[in-house]
């Protein structure tokens, strides 16, 4: 099952509750808080607001937009993760988002890959306990940042709540993007919806019409659920979310 959604982080100048009424406005199911604004840890209150705020306008929290970035916390890791995981546990957020490392993956070294590996599957341990999954973001500068080391960081995981997000990514070809995607799907949870057909260059939805549709049926395929959320609008604001929604809809109806 496909749902549809927003990253709240798309609009970091609105306010949760404008967040959550253009979200229903544009017929979305629900919304990826994020962690640096809207959200941010040690603030029980605010997530318990914005959790009630969310569930009474009808929509779902899809996701805990963290900004975690494993291997840089040192031995403090389980403390820094603590505070976004009992944020999550109050947002009601299935699945928290974090970061795969600070450094591209074909820089990294093999001591410094072993551990964030082992440091996820500690994540991964202390999320399970709370029933709750992590994702890692397809992010540049992290293990992430190619399909190939995605793969070996989730058979070297080998978490069942460690999963993967996915977006198409700006600086290589739709062929790459689709045999990315392709094999990712066995870890696939939400993914992240924009058309960046170069770096820094954001267009509408619309006119990648063609890679969107063969991108949702490949995330289609599956009996699981998947959230596709947009990020970002080619021009930052909020009245292009309709545009934008009303596109990602059709998408999920062909």
């Amino acid at each position: 099952m496909i749902k549809t959604g927003l990253v709240s982080i798309s609009f970091r100048g609105l306010s949760c509750e404008a967040i959550i009424d253009i979200t229903k406005k544009c017929g979305l199911d629900g919304i990826e808080w994020g962690g640096d604004v809207h959200v941010p840890p040690n603030n029980p209150e605010n997530a318990k607001r914005v959790s009630e705020l969310t569930e009474a306008a009808g929509l779902c929290t899809s996701a805990y937009g963290s900004y975690y970035k494993a291997g840089t916390h040192g031995d403090n890791y389980k403390a820094e993760f603590r505070k976004i995981l009992d944020t999550a546990v109050i947002l009601e957020a299935p699945i928290i988002r974090i970061w795969a490392g600070n450094t591209a993956s074909a820089e990294i070294s093999e001591k410094t890959r072993a551990q964030i590996t082992e440091e996820c599957m500690e994540l991964a341990k202390m999320a399970d306990e709370k029933g709750i999954k992590i994702a890692f973001e397809c992010h540049r500068n992290t293990l992430t940042d190619d399909y190939h080391s995605s793969l070996r960081l989730m058979r070297e995981t080998n978490c069942d709540n460690l999963l993967m997000y996915w977006q198409p990514n700006e600086t290589k070809t739709y062929d790459y993007n689709m045999t990315a995607l392709n094999n990712l799907m066995p870890y696939l949870t939400n993914v992240h919806v924009f058309n960046w057909p170069e770096p820094n260059c954001r267009k509408p939805l619309c006119e990648a019409e063609t890679e969107w549709t063969s991108y949702i049926s490949v995330i289609g395929k599956d009996n699981g659920e998947h959230w596709c959320s947009i990020e970002f609008v080619p021009d930052n604001q909020p009245e292009t979310l309709f545009n934008e929604a009303k596109m990602l809809n059709k998408l999920i109806l062909k």
